[in-house]
């Protein structure tokens, strides 16, 4: 089978123009891709295509201050309700009331609160490795070692000195932190150039930053319990995340099931393609039936 190549274009989105990666029938379900830091729309390289085959109208975004889309500036602009909104808005924006939504370490988080914020708008949801926003931070004071675990977070609230050194060396220290989580060969080098380019766009490392700046910015609660079927997929060798976190999030749904990859790290979709994409089309392509 021939591998089905992306088409790329940028959307208006809510006074925003996010550039998107598409593919599929274009009267297919539309499911969303959310990738995660500090990726591009193409860390979803190795799902498009099959889910696109399965006949799912397939849209990957790069999110608000990444890549070609919009970085609107201040860390205001990176609020949860904000990067939530963008998704509505993108739903909007290509016509659809109900989607098929999916995301990855920070489009993780996103895709949890929009499943929480506006669950009326989606029809089912599977996060990769990302913990629901409202457990990440009573789970961390409960459990010291995964507080140890993100202590980058901390270094990240720090004005100008991390982009100093995310930037040093052709942004060695991202490249590094990509290749030493994950298990060898799941970056090529060719992946990290064509990453290290969007990161070298000005005021890319900024804008990656503002999501975690905007993490200490006064939320409200998301309201539970959490309405549209969720799938969670964990890779165990995550360094950052503890697998504790899945169960934590799963209690909040209404209709939670999670699968764990013993072998994986936090980027399960790169490292075990071909499971993570029959996982996501079983459940992405399920009948109205078989969620009911």
């Amino acid at each position: 089978m021939t591998p089905i190549e992306p088409a790329t274009r940028r959307i208006p989105v809510r006074g925003l123009t996010l550039n998107v990666a598409e593919a599929g029938p274009a009267d297919g379900p539309l499911t969303v891709l959310l990738h995660g830091f500090p990726e591009t729309w193409s860390g979803w390289r190795h799902q498009i295509g099959p889910l696109a085959a399965a006949g799912l109208r397939v849209v990957a975004p790069d999110q608000r201050g990444y890549g070609l889309s919009s970085r609107p500036e201040g860390i205001k602009a990176y609020h949860l309700d904000r990067l939530a909104g963008d998704v509505i808005g993108l739903a909007d924006a290509l016509g659809h009331e109900r989607i098929r939504l999916v995301g990855h370490d920070w489009g993780g988080l996103v895709a949890w609160w929009v499943a929480s914020h506006h669950p009326d708008r989606l029809e089912r949801v599977a996060i990769l490795n990302a913990p629901h926003p409202d457990v990440f931070g009573a789970y961390a004071r409960r459990h010291p070692s995964q507080a140890l675990r993100s202590f980058y977070v901390g270094l990240f609230q720090l004005p100008g000195l991390p982009e100093a050194l995310l930037r040093a060396g052709d942004c060695a220290a991202l490249r590094r932190a990509l290749t030493s989580s994950s298990r060898t060969g799941a970056f090529s080098p060719d992946d990290l150039d064509l990453y290290a380019a969007a990161w070298r766009r000005p005021g890319a490392i900024t804008a990656m930053l503002n999501w975690y700046r905007a993490l200490r910015l006064p939320r409200q609660p998301a309201p539970a319990p959490i309405l549209p079927p969720v799938l969670v997929l964990w890779g165990e060798r995550d360094t950052a995340l503890e697998r504790g976190l899945a169960a934590e999030s799963l209690r909040l749904c209404a209709q939670g099931a999670v699968r764990y990859f013993p072998d994986a790290t936090h980027w399960l979709q790169h490292e075990e393609p071909e499971a993570v994409n029959a996982a996501l089309i079983g459940f992405l392509t399920a009948s109205a039936e078989a969620q009911a």
